[in-house]
């Protein structure tokens, strides 16, 4: 599996490509996995999936909902990765073949060759404070992950999108787009994963700008 983006974390448009990643996080005992999908142009997550388990579903739930998130209308988008297992997986391959998305793969043990995955977790888990924080019920996690989400799309503001919030940067290159992605705390589905919320706007083709957007890793 080849790597398309040889480092290079920028996009002309949304939808273009994306990046995601996988992640643990501890509660009290045990530990919940987020598997992220991350819109390179715009730095919005898309789609994820928070799960007790890491097996093949939970990468294929998040990709999933990203383009369910993204209306469907994703073919030709590149989804970049790590070589994790799951992510190699013929469960996987198949899912982004269902949907018309390119895979792309890092290096093995190369964390600079999915380093905007790798940043965003970093951020996740520093304004989360993982390493103080102890979750004592899954209900509680999910919570607090679930509003994060929504304060990282919706207000955190990045210098590399002009101190904008990801969904306020993206509203900029497309009117059109204003998908309730993270607006609210998730609807969870029987084997736990978030759903994303039901009602979403229909997404038109408008005209893309021609100038690059530059997203460096560093949230």
């Amino acid at each position: 599996m080849a790597d398309l983006l040889g480092r290079d974390f920028t996009a002309t448009a949304p939808d273009q490509r994306w990046c995601g990643d996988i992640t643990y996080l501890r509660v009290g005992d045990r530990f919940l996995y987020l598997a992220t999908v991350i819109d390179i142009a715009t730095r919005r997550l898309i789609g994820w999936s928070l799960n007790t388990h890491m097996r093949t579903d939970l990468v294929i739930n998040a990709l999933d909902a990203a383009v369910a998130a993204r209306g469907g209308r994703v073919h030709g988008v590149i989804f970049h990765s790590d070589r994790g297992a799951q992510y190699g997986s013929a469960g996987f391959a198949d899912a982004c073949h269902r949907h018309g998305v390119r895979r792309s793969r890092g290096r093995i043990g190369s964390s600079f060759d999915n380093a905007l995955a790798e940043a965003f977790f970093a951020t996740l888990k520093r304004e989360l404070a993982v390493d103080h924080r102890r979750w004592n019920s899954e209900a509680d996690a999910r919570r607090d992950i679930f509003r994060w989400i929504a304060f990282y799309n919706h207000r955190r503001r990045h210098s590399a999108l002009g101190y904008r919030s990801p969904a306020e940067y993206e509203r900029t290159l497309d009117p059109t787009t204003l998908l309730p992605i993270a607006a609210q705390p998730g609807v969870h589905t029987p084997g736990g994963s978030p759903a994303l919320p039901s009602t979403q706007r229909e997404r038109r083709h408008a005209a893309r700008p021609t100038s690059r957007t530059a997203c460096q890793p560093t949230p």
